[in-house]
């Protein structure tokens, strides 16, 4: 029988101090318990209440004088006008909210004289640039 002998290295002596390699972090998220699934307690669920409707109007309807909107639908009425927010000389803006299906509308120089022409029309969620003709 044949005697192998083993040999073992001794490392070298180490020449520089090193510092202990700092700690790993983990890139595991740590567990978090879920709180117990609560019942959700049965709400009413509202109707929804419509789209916003945007109309602009393009009018110079002379200094001090004012620009309205008759119509049907989505809080206009023919008996009373809405007055339009002047967003410039010749500009005029309102936003309309709960159109439910479209709308038929006037323009009015201070509630007073109406557009002339047919009807003008938009539908819920429509941003609408007219121009009417007094």
């Amino acid at each position: 029988m044949k005697k192998t002998a083993k040999t073992t290295k001794t490392p070298a002596p180490a020449t520089k101090l090193t510092a202990p390699a700092p700690a790993r972090k983990s890139t595991v998220a740590p567990k978090v318990k879920k709180p117990a699934v609560q019942p959700v307690p049965s709400a009413i669920v509202a109707k929804p209440t419509g789209s916003r409707v945007t109309i602009i109007a393009k009018a110079d309807v002379g200094f001090g004088n004012s620009l309205f909107i008759r119509g049907d639908g989505a809080g206009l009425s023919w008996g009373k006008g809405l007055l339009l927010d002047n967003v410039s000389g010749d500009t005029w803006k309102t936003v309309l909210s709960g159109a439910e299906k479209p709308i038929a509308f006037k323009l009015l120089i201070n509630d007073e004289v109406w557009s002339t022409g047919i009807d003008f029309a938009a539908s819920p969620g429509d941003t609408v640039t007219v121009t009417p003709a007094f």
